[in-house]
């Protein structure tokens, strides 16, 4: 019996040293940023300029803000980023936009592109704030705004919806919950039990009585397609969901492609 006992405490001790660490750990498995800060903005898109947001809790983070290169509808977007690279790798995304007529305001998050402070979901959160305060500055309130959120960044759009309803929301690759996303990639690890940060996507879009699209690749690798169309599903104002069939993740076509330009530019002209 004793050896039973030893074995099952010994046991029992890895398993809460394990899941300690996990819980310490976790966020520097779920943010991955870019730590190189970025080149100035006018370098990579002509007549950007750089700019700088502060946040609540005394931050200074990058963003560039790309001025309409084609006409000027009067509004803008405020674009979040997904998990991977920083602003310049949403360069083409905002030439695009531009030349549709908006202004787009590109920025990192805290931790990323050479910011500091440390990723965390209220963190991001703040520097969303942040990023509409300087458009809001610029003369682009809420509802002269469109917020397009990708992967993770579609969880800030949504939240950041959720405390300042703009004209538009536009998710690209969203998932459902950070604690689904961790069932699907880790199946065997209790996430529900461990997860620091939550980012309840479908909760927030259910409260978001704005025009919304939603935009899917059927061939995600990363966002279960199944959880962009459960986003869908939920959302209060639904305006279109739009399917990329063979689009991955990482497909420039579902990142900055003409179809997903084309689907901005439908919900802001039925939103503005």
């Amino acid at each position: 019996m004793r050896p039973v006992l030893i074995v099952t405490a010994v046991t029992a001790l890895v398993l809460v040293v394990l899941l300690g660490f996990v819980w310490a750990m976790q966020r520097s498995v779920i943010y991955l940023p870019s730590l190189d800060e970025p080149p100035a903005a006018g370098s990579v898109i002509e007549g950007a300029e750089d700019v700088r947001l502060r946040t609540e809790d005394g931050l200074e983070l990058g963003g560039w803000f790309v001025h309409p290169s084609s006409g000027d509808r009067e509004a803008a977007v405020l674009v979040t980023n997904g998990n991977a690279g920083d602003r310049r790798t949403r360069a083409p995304l905002a030439r695009a936009l531009a030349a549709e007529g908006f202004s787009v305001l590109l920025f990192d998050y805290r931790g990323y592109g050479g910011n500091p402070g440390s990723p965390s979901e209220e963190g991001l959160a703040a520097d969303a704030r942040a990023a509409a305060d300087h458009l809001s500055q610029r003369g682009f309130d809420a509802d002269r705004t469109v917020y397009f959120g990708e992967s993770l960044g579609a969880a800030v759009a949504a939240d950041l919806a959720d405390q300042r309803p703009p004209a538009a929301l536009f998710l690209r690759s969203p998932f459902s919950s950070l604690a689904d996303m961790g069932r699907y990639h880790y199946p065997v690890v209790p996430v529900g039990w461990l997860l620091r940060d939550e980012f309840p996507v479908t909760e927030r879009v259910a409260g978001v009585e704005r025009p919304t699209t939603v935009v899917v690749g059927d061939a995600d690798g990363v966002v279960p397609p199944e959880q962009s169309h459960e986003v869908a599903e939920a959302s209060a104002d639904l305006f279109e969901e739009v399917v990329l069939p063979g689009a991955g993740h990482n497909d420039p076509r579902i990142i900055h492609g003409p179809e997903v330009i084309a689907a901005v530019t439908r919900l802001a002209d039925h939103a503005l």
